[in-house]
């Protein structure tokens, strides 16, 4: 039995906001296409079809849905989706399990988006970036207008309808200063269930975003969060950050709960609009593509040149500063993409990982005995 996870772009980089940090865009604009525009009919089914071919009885599916912005596709698109994937799952007779999930900015989100989430299971990543300052510093419309207040209606949407959902917050350099002001939100909007997404450089960069993580930036947030987080914990109220969660799996469990934790990456299969397949979502450029989904099996693309250099690439763990490391075992040197955001520093003096590790793992371990 396995289970086969996919990232669909069916709106490939198109997106309704214009967010000052937007690592797709930086993306995109390496590629020879920019943009594969929306995602036909045709192209849905085929890549449904290629997929049900590696699937057995006993199988576990999980279809995932990002962009740019993937509602931008329309709710139709994913009402026939599900309806094929049903087609499938009644014609083939296979016992397989299937599940859902959506990573959206909230702007497209009305009352039948969230009775089609509802009755279809979705978990829904929804995107904010903490309180109404900082979201609308960053998360502007088209008219470079802050989007906060529409994304909280649709929070509230979620609420009222009860969908299952998470909230996804970039943190940038400018809010890993203010730990206290963001935790203070979470509580006050009663969020249960947070990630937070260290804010990247663009590739190729010359000089430094002002938005991009530091590792400096990385500990100081972290180290405030999880003693406000832990104080929480110890009057009964558990709010899941998703890397303290991982930390403690990891600890529980010897086994990582994300990818690129342990310092090897694994295949994500992202898939763009036109079927193009990739191996991770920070690299869907042409250098990496793995093939088209619509002409050739996911058990194929596993087996491809490309995918096997993606994932034996190990220069994140040749720096001294690394292997002298005493929490190497928890790290490997962990995601490459992430390394200037919560790892090493330029200068190879100081890692953000490290430095939160070192002050926090004591108290992790015992919460890790605690959840056993």
């Amino acid at each position: 039995m396995k289970h086969l996870s996919v990232l669909i772009k069916p709106a490939s980089s198109m997106c309704d906001l214009r967010c000052q940090y937007c690592f797709y865009h930086d993306v995109s604009t390496h590629r020879e296409v920019k943009s594969f525009g929306k995602m036909t009919h045709d192209v849905m089914e085929k890549i449904i079809d290629q997929i049900f071919i590696d699937l057995n009885d006993g199988d576990r599916v999980t279809f995932a849905f990002q962009g740019g912005e993937p509602t931008l596709v329309g709710l139709a698109y994913f009402e026939n989706f599900v309806a094929y994937v049903k087609h499938h799952l009644t014609c083939q007779k296979k016992k397989v399990t299937v599940s859902y999930s959506i990573q959206t900015n909230g702007m497209m989100i009305d009352e039948a988006w969230c009775s089609f989430f509802k009755a279809n299971e979705f978990l829904v990543g929804l995107s904010i970036d903490g309180p109404k300052t900082f979201h609308d510093e960053n998360r502007l419309d088209v008219k470079k207008l802050g989007t906060y207040k529409r994304v909280m209606k649709t929070k509230m949407l979620f609420d009222r309808y009860e969908v299952e959902y998470n909230v996804l917050c970039v943190l940038t350099q400018q809010m890993a200063r203010h730990p206290q002001k963001i935790f203070n939100f979470l509580l006050k909007e009663q969020i249960r269930y947070v990630q937070f997404i260290p804010c990247l450089d663009d590739f190729e960069c010359k000089s430094r975003s002002p938005f991009a993580l530091t590792p400096e930036g990385f500990a100081s947030f972290y180290q405030m969060l999880f003693k406000l987080w832990k104080q929480e914990l110890e009057r009964g109220n558990y709010i899941s950050i998703k890397l303290f969660d991982d930390i403690v799996y990891l600890l529980r469990t010897g086994q990582a709960a994300a990818c690129g934790m342990l310092g090897n990456c694994q295949a994500q299969y992202v898939i763009e609009a036109d079927g193009s397949t990739y191996p991770c979502d920070f690299y869907v450029l042409d250098d990496y593509k793995m093939g088209n989904l619509t002409e050739v099996t996911i058990s194929e693309m596993g087996k491809s040149a490309k995918l096997n250099e993606f994932l034996h690439d190990e220069t994140n763990i040749k720096s001294d500063f690394c292997q002298k490391c005493r929490f190497i075992k928890m790290c490997f040197g962990g995601c490459k993409r992430m390394k200037n955001s919560m790892y090493v520093n330029e200068a190879q003096t100081y890692c953000g990982y490290q430095s939160f590790l070192s002050k926090n793992l004591a108290q992790l371990q015992q919460v890790a005995m605690f959840f056993q």
